[in-house]
């Protein structure tokens, strides 16, 4: 059993994980085979798999930890890295993560697990406890260049305003990575209204400025109650907090 336990620290591994641990690809093999009959582990997906507890009979990795190991680079992204930091406003059946190569979606133990291919993320990687994620002003950043894929503006604000602080240094770092001047324009707005809750200084903003476009844009699709926006030529909503107030997003949570 002492395979085993090898394998229930590691929580989720890999087809390679095992064979470097059993030393051969066909020993590798032969335990897998073996383990699943006897319900020590379970396939997630093609050569990645799930340790189960001898005591619960319940997977041991967590979702975090099983998207981190969907890819060799895989991290957590956007609304999952919220969740993971504790800052997300709701928990989804979808977990997010990216990495530099393609990656075809998965389910298991009813979970929707969803691939972005999103290199730019990547530098911002972080790691603790086995969990690949984005730091903080890069998982801010995604979650604007993907706010329509995890949640809309509302679940995005409500995000945003539990963290405590973000670092104006490393969010133009993350902006720079994208280099899109409607990037720049919107990421601009919505932090601006947030200004205060996250502590970034003036000259942030000052900085976003200089690298927006002369074309004016839109937040998202128009909606009704739309005002332009000149220090960003952005149309948006009046009040970023009000709009916020008209009800919780209608994602499938958890």
């Amino acid at each position: 059993m002492e395979l085993y336990k090898q394998l229930a620290a590691l929580g989720c591994f890999t087809k390679q994980d095992l064979v470097r641990l059993a030393g051969s690809e066909s020993s590798a093999e032969w335990h897998i085979r073996r383990y699943l009959q006897k319900g020590y582990i379970e396939r997630i997906r093609r050569d990645l798999y799930a340790a189960i507890s001898l005591e619960t009979e319940q997977p041991i990795p967590s979702r975090f930890r099983i998207a981190s190991k969907a890819a060799d680079d895989a991290c957590l992204i956007c609304h999952s890295a919220f969740e993971y930091y504790g800052y997300a406003n709701q928990v989804f059946y979808d977990i997010y993560f990216a990495s530099s190569k393609r990656s075809r979606p998965f389910e298991y133990n009813g979970i929707h697990y969803c691939h972005i291919a999103n290199p730019e993320s990547l530098p911002g990687l972080e790691m603790s406890g086995g969990v690949r994620v984005t730091s903080l002003e890069q998982t801010a950043v995604d979650s604007i260049v993907y706010m329509e894929k995890i949640g809309g503006i509302e679940e995005l604000i409500r995000c945003l305003v539990l963290i405590p602080s973000l670092n104006g240094d490393n969010l133009l770092k993350a902006l720079a990575a994208y280099g899109k001047a409607t990037l720049y324009q919107k990421a601009g707005y919505i932090l601006s209204s947030l200004q205060d809750e996250l502590s970034l200084d003036p000259s942030f903003f000052a900085e976003c400025e200089k690298h927006i476009s002369a074309s004016k844009t839109y937040l998202f699709p128009r909606q009704d109650g739309f005002v332009f926006h000149r220090r960003w030529k952005l149309y948006a909503p009046d009040d970023l907090r009000a709009f916020t107030d008209k009800g919780i997003s209608e994602h499938a949570s958890i």
